[in-house]
């Protein structure tokens, strides 16, 4: 029996990066990616990805450096606004890509949320 692999190589990263499906067997590290510790910042690093040619050609165009710098942090800016905002829809379609449930929440996240409403209804009783 062969033991699953624990994370993508950098070309599976990537292509995954890119929107790209991975492996089955790394399943559990998709579930982690997506719903563990830091998965908004994992998020919003993955999303620069698929810009950095296009913030690489920025560089190259003609005028002054600060310019060019200029053009390439709001591009950025950009790219993390949107990043950001279609995060859920993202999240849930890469869940749902790799068999696994679109409401997938963070395990933490979700035991507090379990707590506090549990709390709520003792304080509140019907």
């Amino acid at each position: 029996m062969t033991r699953a692999r624990r994370r993508p190589n950098p070309v599976e990263w990537i292509g995954y990066a890119f929107g790209r499906g991975l492996p089955d067997s790394l399943r559990d590290w998709v579930r982690d990616d997506l719903t563990g510790k830091h998965a908004v910042a994992r998020h919003l690093v993955r999303g620069m990805v698929p810009f950095t040619p296009l913030f690489v050609v920025f560089l190259f165009f003609p005028g002054e450096l600060w310019l060019r710098g200029s053009m390439v942090l709001l591009a950025m800016l950009l790219a993390v606004f949107y990043t950001a905002a279609f995060m859920p829809m993202n999240r849930a379609h890469r869940l749902t890509k790799h068999g696994l449930p679109a409401d997938l929440e963070n395990p933490e996240r979700a035991r507090r949320r379990a707590l506090e409403r549990a709390r709520y209804a003792a304080q509140h009783p019907h």
